[in-house]
């Protein structure tokens, strides 16, 4: 009875090792699937200023003050602008020019392509929106600069995209709110040292694009400013945004819906509510986010840090996001998943069904937070949050002790993990949680050499 006991016992412990050993090795392929998440910058670099000036650039000047602009922030030079882009649009090598030193009034106005080959428009004055509601065009009011149908168009400049929100801002509703700068329908597109500030909704808004690269763009909105996203990307692939200041009343970065290969580089973000996926799946919709990465980021005084949030009915996925190289200064809730987000006067309804969140890193974050939950990973009953890794993150309260919050998440941690992430514990799903705590150098040998490290 004894042996028989003892050889079911080795039994045992061979199999449980055997599992250990493959939930370990899954663990390294999840790794191995996030490290190797690449999205291409080329000709994020390239931005060089047309040669309009010179003859030689062979550029044709289509100023908006030779089509009667008057530029002095009273006159309405909307019409003025419509024929210079009509000309720009029809004619190869042009450029667009809204001189410096001039504020130009324009109403909601669709700017649409196709148009001839490189054309660049230089915003080097100031575009300002009407600022009383009852001035905005009725048959326009959910746009402002509306650009369309493009293809390989350079925006750039020193100049300012003023929205003029404040009288809609004090209304505080989401309807008859337009944004202030759009791209859509467009391809291989540079954007290039703009200002955008005071819209009365979104700010930046890249919607159905393909291969968006935006450098050096500052955003400006103050913190009270509701709505005010500052670059929002929906229905876009291959989008890279770098060396950026934004700060506002939303989100700094918003992505939703049908988006995927974005890399965010360099971004600063305060104030406003952080880097958000989301919201998605509301009123039971379908959605898909795939292949995002933020690389150097500093939030400071932010609601949120790096977020993703669904509301609960809906489909689909977030899969395969990686957060790193990230700094929290005071902010609210610097790691958080919300499975539960409710963005409504009215309680939200129960519902099983939801987006489902996996492969989402997050590694060397580090800084403060004001809030107890530092990381909270609040995930759906029927849809867990699953394969989520922590490596190398240090978030500490000043006037007290950080948490981790966790609902039906999985995942597993690497190197430092404060404060502690015990409850991303996954036995029951196959995963297993490294333990932070121990400085196991033949773990970190075996991630090493499993591991393939790929600068994005």
């Amino acid at each position: 009875m004894n042996k028989l006991f003892l050889v079911s016992f080795l039994g045992l412990l061979i199999t449980a090792y055997a599992v250990a050993g493959n939930m370990l090795y899954d663990n390294f392929n999840i790794l191995g699937e996030l490290e190797d998440l690449d999205i291409a910058e080329e000709g994020a670099e390239l931005f060089e200023d047309p040669f309009w000036i010179s003859e030689r650039g062979g550029k044709v000047l289509v100023n908006v003050d030779s089509f009667g602009a008057v530029g002095d922030g009273v006159s309405d030079d909307t019409e003025a602008f419509r024929k210079a882009w009509n000309t720009s649009c029809s004619t190869p090598k042009s450029v667009f020019l809204i001189p410096p030193g001039r504020r130009y009034l324009v109403n909601a106005t669709k700017f649409q392509g196709p148009c001839a080959d490189r054309l660049v428009v230089q915003i080097d004055g100031t575009i300002v929106a009407p600022d009383e509601p009852n001035d905005w065009d009725p048959m326009l009011p959910r746009l402002w600069l509306d650009f369309s149908k493009l293809k390989g168009v350079v925006f750039q400049g020193n100049g300012v995209i003023d929205g003029s929100g404040s009288k809609w801002w004090a209304s505080s509703c989401k309807k008859n709110k337009s944004n202030a700068l759009t791209i859509e329908s467009s391809s291989s597109i540079k954007v290039k040292g703009l200002t955008i500030q005071n819209s009365q909704q979104m700010n930046f808004v890249i919607s159905r694009c393909d291969s968006v690269r935006v450098s050096e763009v500052q955003v400006s909105c103050p913190g009270d400013s509701p709505n005010t996203d500052g670059i929002h990307i929906t229905g876009s692939t291959n989008v890279v945004l770098q060396d950026s200041k934004i700060g506002t009343g939303d989100d700094c970065i918003s992505i939703v819906n049908a988006s995927s290969a974005i890399k965010m580089k360099r971004i600063y973000c305060g104030p406003g509510h952080g880097v958000s996926i989301g919201s998605l799946g509301k009123d039971n919709s379908t959605a898909i986010v795939t292949k995002v990465v933020l690389d150097t980021a500093l939030l400071r005084e932010t609601t949120n840090g790096v977020r993703i949030k669904t509301w609960q009915g809906g489909s689909g996925y977030v899969r395969g996001v990686r957060f790193e190289n990230v700094r929290m200064e005071d902010v609210a809730n610097p790691i958080i998943i919300d499975q539960f987000y409710c963005d409504s006067p009215k309680t939200c309804q129960n519902q099983t069904s939801a987006v489902q969140i996996s492969q989402i890193m997050y590694r060397n974050i580090s800084g403060t937070t004001k809030s107890k939950e530092a990381m909270k990973f609040a995930c759906s009953d029927t849809t867990p949050c699953s394969n989520i890794v922590l490596s190398n993150i240090n978030l500490e309260k000043k006037d007290g002790t950080a948490e981790t919050y966790c609902n039906s998440a999985q995942g597993f941690g690497t190197g430092v993990i404060n404060p502690s992430a015990d409850c991303l514990n996954s036995h029951d799903k196959g995963y297993i949680l490294i333990d932070h705590k121990e400085n196991n150098a033949e773990l970190a040998e075996r991630i090493g050499d499993r591991i393939t490290h790929t600068e994005l």
